[in-house]
């Protein structure tokens, strides 16, 4: 009769693992057992049964992790059975093995190997190299975002978000905003800082960077997108912003600098010319403003104390123009009720809304007020205005030089024929090149005028056309009354040939042209006038006639006829 034995540790025996049973004979009762020799025979099954398992199944190490191919690791198992080893190795090298979670991984490991190798298309989405999951550590780090936001609002009072970088400038800024705009680029687009609840507002110059300016806005301040033709117009004309009266030198009493040289002393920066004259103050805390004798320097706006005594005694620091900006008052006589509607304001930029900081001034005329504004900004940046004037001429001179000629060369291939026989022949002489034009041009008004008269004209005829095709263009600008006529004008710059046309609101059929010369702003009426029963336009009661109002308005861009002025600079509003 036989003894099974098992050698282990029973109550350590997780769920789903196996026993190594033994069978042994079993000893009679007079024979000596002996217990060492039986427990080498169990240990040298052990071996075998352990050995067998290696070979075919995956290593495992002594923690249970998987022994990957090419990696070494130290010896975990138990030493050669054949030395002698304590008891407590002899008991761990005895303990059963996880068959369960052996078969796992030989099915694992078949599965993974029988599939062929696919190159993971997104190894940057994936941490560890074949991981399908994506962690916080597999991206790359994301630098700090140098852009800003801002937004900016047309004429009327659309507003578009653009995200721009930190340093861009106000001029680079305007490009961005014509050309998603798809507007001309001419170099009149300003943009406008503007503050509705103090009545202010000024256009940046080309070189300030749009962020900073925006840092020292109010919440309720806004940027404004619109043309500003008098930016740079005084280098253009400076004798028509600068009276001979109100420019002198500082150290002399009565001298006037020569009008050769006036932009120069304004540029020069070793050079001390002035703006004289008299300006209305608000007094602060108060409603009063009281008229005073002011002189503008370099080193800021000056009231004498005694008449208009220059002696430094007499001279009291009014504003400082390093940390101020110039902004023109919108409505002051009604807001402020002030004196004239001439009103600009000196802002320090450290203030944002608060009024008893601000120095209200008022002047007697636009002119005088446009000669210290201006006077304003080139005391404060010198020969960066001119600078900022210069870049967009420099920019038109290299373009010039790979643009194509002002004729395309579609018009250059263009030339007179005649078809008035069987076969087209080329008119080779310019007078008789002309006179068919001029007689084709009567053919087709009697062809129109016959047309007209035999019934009512289709909607594409141009007889039709004439009276809505104005309607298209940028410089009309619908009923608007006569106020808000000269807003735009105002707004705009106010430079002589600014212009636009509106509906006449006495007359129905009729039209006005509203143009700027010298500063201010007049108004022409533009009358309809039937001639052989079609329908002209004049603005000289006739002497001059146009079969629309684009004909009109080019013909007046080229010849000054009975206007003060020709027509240059349209007056426009763009939705952003």
């Amino acid at each position: 009769m036989k003894r099974v034995i098992c050698l282990c540790d029973i109550t350590s025996f997780p769920e789903g693992w196996s026993c190594m049973y033994l069978s042994l004979p079993q000893p009679q009762p007079e024979d000596d057992v002996d217990l060492e020799a039986l427990v080498n025979d169990m240990n040298s099954s052990f071996e075998n049964l352990y050995s067998s398992v290696q070979c075919e199944s995956t290593p495992l190490l002594h923690n249970g992790q998987l022994h990957r191919l090419g990696e070494t690791h130290a010896p975990t198992h138990a030493p050669n059975l054949g030395q002698q080893t304590s008891p407590h190795h002899r008991l761990h090298r005895s303990q059963p093995m996880h068959i369960l979670a052996v078969r796992r991984l030989q099915e694992q490991q078949y599965r993974t190997s029988s599939l062929p190798a696919i190159p993971n298309p997104f190894p940057e989405l994936c941490s560890p190299a074949g991981s399908p999951t994506l962690c916080p550590g597999s991206l790359p780090p994301s630098e700090p975002s140098d852009k800003s936001i801002v937004k900016v609002f047309s004429e009327d009072c659309i507003g578009k978000v653009v995200e721009i970088p930190a340093e861009m400038t106000a001029r680079d800024l305007c490009q961005l905003l014509v050309y998603k705009s798809h507007c001309v680029d001419d170099n009149s687009w300003a943009l406008v800082e503007h503050h509705p609840a103090m009545g202010l507002e000024r256009c940046l110059e080309d070189h300030e960077v749009v962020v900073q300016v925006q840092a020292s806005m109010t919440s309720e301040s806004k940027f404004l997108f619109r043309k500003n033709y008098a930016k740079y117009e005084f280098f253009k004309n400076p004798l028509n912003f600068f009276p001979e009266q109100m420019v002198a030198w500082c150290q002399e009493s009565n001298s006037t600098i020569p009008p050769s040289h006036l932009l120069q002393s304004f540029l020069n920066s070793s050079s001390c010319p002035e703006i004289q004259g008299h300006l209305y103050v608000k007094e602060s805390s108060r409603k009063a403003w009281k008229k005073q004798h002011m002189f503008l320097r370099r080193s800021g706006l000056y009231v004498s104390t005694k008449g208009a005594s220059k002696e430094p005694r007499h001279l009291q620091l009014l504003a400082d123009l390093e940390d101020s900006n110039i902004f023109t008052v919108i409505a002051g006589r009604r807001i402020l009720n002030a004196p004239t509607e001439y009103g600009f304001c000196i802002k320090p930029n450290r203030v944002r809304s608060e009024q008893k900081e601000l120095r209200m001034l008022c002047a007697e005329d636009e002119q005088s007020r446009t000669c210290w504004m201006t006077a304003f900004r080139l005391f404060k940046y010198g020969i960066l205005l001119y600078q900022n004037y210069k870049i967009p001429q420099q920019r038109k001179a290299l373009l010039s030089h790979f643009s194509a000629p002002v004729r395309s060369v579609s018009e250059n291939s263009l030339v007179a024929m005649d078809f008035s026989g069987r076969i087209g022949r080329v008119i080779d002489n310019p007078v008789e090149a002309q006179s068919a034009a001029l007689e084709e041009g009567h053919a087709w008004r009697k062809r129109s005028q016959r047309m007209h008269n035999l019934g009512s004209p289709s909607p594409l005829h141009p007889s039709s056309l004439s009276a809505v095709i104005h309607k298209t263009q940028l410089w009309f600008h619908g009923r608007i009354t006569r106020e808000e006529s000269h807003r735009m004008i105002h707004q705009q710059g106010q430079v002589d040939g600014l212009f636009l046309l509106r509906d006449s609101q006495s007359n129905p059929k009729a039209f006005v042209l509203t143009l700027c010369h010298h500063q201010k702003i007049k108004h022409f009426q533009i009358l309809p006038c039937e001639e052989d029963g079609q329908m002209f336009f004049s603005l000289d009661d006739g002497a001059t006639k146009f079969t629309d109002l684009i004909q009109l308005v080019e013909f007046y861009q080229l010849n000054r006829g009975v206007l003060p002025c020709k027509l240059k600079h349209p007056c426009t509003i763009v939705a952003l």
